[in-house]
């Protein structure tokens, strides 16, 4: 099928063939259709899918049939698609400008973290189209200054992630001044309980449309795990980018300090890196991902949250530093990498406490995941034993007391973000399932150590250790399939 099948309109069809699209993809073949046509729309598709086309192409065209004049001043806000992360929503506003920038429709992009007063002013302008998050939303309809009844298509966007970020108080605030005749259309990545309860309370009659099943690795990711030591998993990383194959990583940590640190100690160890999270200020968010794009950089360090929707090509390798404790998380993660028909690499380090969650990503992807033996920073606590994972609300209490104890240590003040608020906690996924791991294709997994490492020399990843080997580590790096 080509664009020119979907029946869009000529102004669509110019500014889609002048950013070189001509095939649609899966998404967009399946979902603009029932947009044209009004309809409901639950759509499950991962990041990188082509989603954020598949409605804001449909979205346009209707909104052009009643388009106001384009010296109209008032003009009342006719779609709101409200999305959890300032880049998320600078791309999709992006993305609203490029494919409509032959149609006299205005948007506006509204979020946190920077000044209000150019927002207030877009929006005393008149929008047809308002990209947002949720609290700065909140905020200025507080004053005034933001009226949704006129609205005619709502669209959630990334609505796992928004419930994982707890905003799910804030976005049943949103709902409380949506109209309720409207169209509404309803993305998410996964569909948990929490998300499905919202989207039956959003939508009536929605057609269905997914892509890919979100317990499916993308096919051209090669996937391997390092059995590790916590205290050793920056030194292990600092070994394994000593492959110059490794031209543009994304490092994925569990929190924002733990960001911190590993881009902290890569620039010390003289590899370009940078950490992006929610505490970090826009500006400097921009410019990290700015060096990401351009090559002044080989790491970016991201926690979920803030690279859920980031689109960043020719991304080579992406390690998992932490374990996610949600086993979908995984598969999005890797997802970042092999994209556009490219080949790609997805490393996993995984300490012992973590052991369980690692297994369970297998479990859902229904795959073995090579392990890497041999290396220098290879555990010693053998394979077959799984200690319970920590749960994850007494894993935060020891993260935060680890970031008091580190700055303390550097004369600085106690950093209070997190302790409480609207986020909370992380939630409790995952985790669980102590004791052995029932064997897959005959027997428990062998102890490491000794000659089954074998090999000579040689060192791991061409560049010597950071530390002395683990005792039995031999020579060499080996991948083991099980």
């Amino acid at each position: 099928m080509q664009f020119a099948e979907l029946g869009l309109i000529q102004p669509l069809m110019t500014a889609v063939a002048a950013e070189g699209y001509t095939t649609p993809t899966p998404i967009q073949q399946k979902a603009i259709p029932h947009v044209l046509a009004g309809k409901d729309l639950l759509g499950l598709a991962q990041t990188g899918t082509g989603k954020t086309a598949a409605f804001a192409l449909p979205i346009l065209q209707r909104l052009a049939e009643k388009a106001p004049a384009q010296h109209q001043r008032a003009r009342p806000i006719r779609c709101l698609v409200l999305t959890p992360t300032r880049e998320l929503a600078s791309q999709i506003g992006d993305s609203f400008r490029v494919y409509g920038k032959h149609l006299p429709l205005r948007n506006a992009v509204i979020f946190g973290g920077v000044g209000m007063e150019a927002q207030k002013q877009a929006l005393r302008a008149g929008q047809d189209i308002i990209v947002a998050t949720p609290g700065r939303l909140l905020d200025l309809a507080g004053q005034g200054l933001v009226d949704l009844k006129p609205l005619e298509v709502f669209v959630l966007d990334e609505a796992d992630r928004m419930l994982d970020m707890g905003f799910i108080h804030d976005v049943r605030k949103v709902i409380q001044l949506l109209p309720r005749e409207r169209q509404t259309l309803f993305f998410s990545a996964t569909m948990p309980r929490e998300a499905q309860e919202l989207a039956d309370q959003l939508l009536k009659r929605p057609e269905r449309v997914a892509v890919v099943p979100p317990s499916t690795t993308a096919e051209k990711v090669e996937q391997e795990v390092f059995f590790v030591e916590k205290s050793d998993k920056r030194p292990l990383l600092t070994e394994v980018l000593n492959d110059a194959a490794m031209r543009r990583v994304l490092v994925f940590s569990r929190t924002k300090h733990g960001a911190n640190r590993i881009a902290e100690h890569l620039e010390k160890h003289h590899i370009g890196a940078a950490a992006i999270h929610g505490n970090k200020s826009q500006g400097a968010r921009e410019r990290a991902l700015e060096q990401f794009k351009t090559g002044k950089i080989r790491v970016l360090v991201a926690t979920d949250i803030a690279a859920r929707g980031i689109d960043i090509d020719d991304v080579t390798h992406v390690v998992n530093f932490d374990v996610p404790e949600v086993p979908e998380t995984y598969v999005h993660r890797i997802g970042r990498t092999a994209r556009a028909g490219a080949s790609g690499q997805a490393m996993t380090f995984v300490q012992a406490d973590e052991r369980a969650d690692f297994f369970a990503i297998e479990k859902l992807t229904r795959q073995q995941i090579p392990v890497v033996e041999g290396h220098p920073f290879e555990s010693s606590v053998p394979m077959n034993i799984i200690p319970k994972s920590i749960d994850p609300q007494r894993r935060a209490k020891l993260e935060r007391a680890e970031e008091d104890a580190e700055r303390r240590a550097q004369g600085l003040p106690r950093n209070d973000r997190g302790r409480g608020g609207r986020g909370g906690p992380p939630r409790g996924h995952g985790g669980g399932g102590g004791g052995p791991r029932p064997a897959q294709g005959g027997g428990p997994r062998p102890a490491q150590g000794g000659a089954s490492f074998g090999g000579g020399g040689g060192g791991f990843g061409g560049g010597g250790g950071q530390g002395a080997p683990r005792p039995g580590g031999g020579g060499g790096r080996r991948r083991r399939s099980r």
